[in-house]
């Protein structure tokens, strides 16, 4: 049994082949949460979680393990670059803004603390920072040496998945992280800092990958087919880095907007609230 998804060179079969390293991966986060959960109703005598935020962790769980073991992850790391490119859409635009917000305020403060990373974070946390670190990561990890270079080991298979993970938690951290002091303020800036951290960047290597006139990745390239020829699986794999993060990003923006104005509704009807007090206060003076 291998212990992460890389390319093999042997025809495709849909006989089952988990890989006992995602199963670890994801065995030690469940720990690590439920001991964190553990230690902080010792403390306080509440875990002081949301019903959302443990929905978001488990299904942020899912989406990782999703895209990391069997058929998804074997057929991304070695078959075609289509499934390629899911994989870094289900890590970035899936699992890891759901990690981001499945995190209460407090595990972020003690992460932080303990790890004395606070200010690391807080840089990292700038929107020019996290849009030239994310952009770069992501065009970097796409280029063609290095997914030729990194598919053809288990470990740097594994090194691939691990950066486009650390990357989406960089990207999506400005707009939805629990820390109010790391998190864009505005939702003008939040909007504005996601579509063009998310939605423009991307568009340069996709129009590389679909407009090519031959097959970029030489890996995917001599790879055993799985139903589509090299040149369409690439084309395709454009496509999906074009349009694919697209319907989470404009509905992060509709959210993010929504809520402001329930925000404003609600500070407007307690304005109102506080001045017809005031002004029955004011009456019942002067009587």
């Amino acid at each position: 049994m291998r212990w992460w998804c890389s390319q093999l060179y042997e025809p495709w079969s849909w006989t089952p082949r988990p890989y006992i390293g995602v199963w670890v991966v994801v065995a030690t986060l469940a720990i690590i949460r439920w001991r964190a959960l553990r230690g902080r109703k010792a403390a306080t005598g509440s875990i002081d979680l949301t019903t959302r935020q443990r929905v978001w962790f488990w299904l942020g769980l899912f989406f990782l393990w999703l895209a990391s073991d069997w058929p998804v992850g074997a057929l991304g790391a070695g078959y075609l670059a289509s499934v390629h490119m899911t994989q870094y859409m289900l890590y970035t635009f899936a699992a890891a803004p759901l990690f981001v917000l499945a995190a209460p305020e407090w595990w972020v403060r003690q992460v932080l603390a303990r790890t004395r990373s606070y200010r690391l974070v807080g840089w990292l946390a700038r929107p020019v920072h996290a849009v030239i670190i994310a952009n770069g990561v992501m065009i970097a990890t796409h280029s063609p040496w290095t997914v030729d270079t990194l598919r053809g080991t288990q470990l740097g298979s594994f090194l691939l998945d691990v950066l486009w993970m650390i990357n989406g938690l960089v990207l999506w951290y400005p707009v939805i992280s629990s820390l109010p002091e790391h998190r864009v303020q505005s939702p003008l800036g939040r909007s504005g800092y996601l579509f063009l951290a998310a939605g423009v960047a991307a568009l340069i290597p996709a129009g590389f990958l679909t407009f090519s006139s031959s097959p970029l990745y030489s890996s995917y390239e001599i790879a055993p087919r799985v139903g589509l020829d090299a040149l369409d699986d690439q084309q395709l794999a454009g496509a999906i880095m074009k349009v694919g993060a697209m319907p989470v990003i404009w509905i992060t923006i509709a959210a993010i907007w929504i809520k402001w104005a329930a925000a404003e509704r609600a500070a407007d009807e307690a304005a109102m609230k506080a001045a017809k007090a005031a002004a029955a206060a004011e009456r019942e003076a002067d009587v």
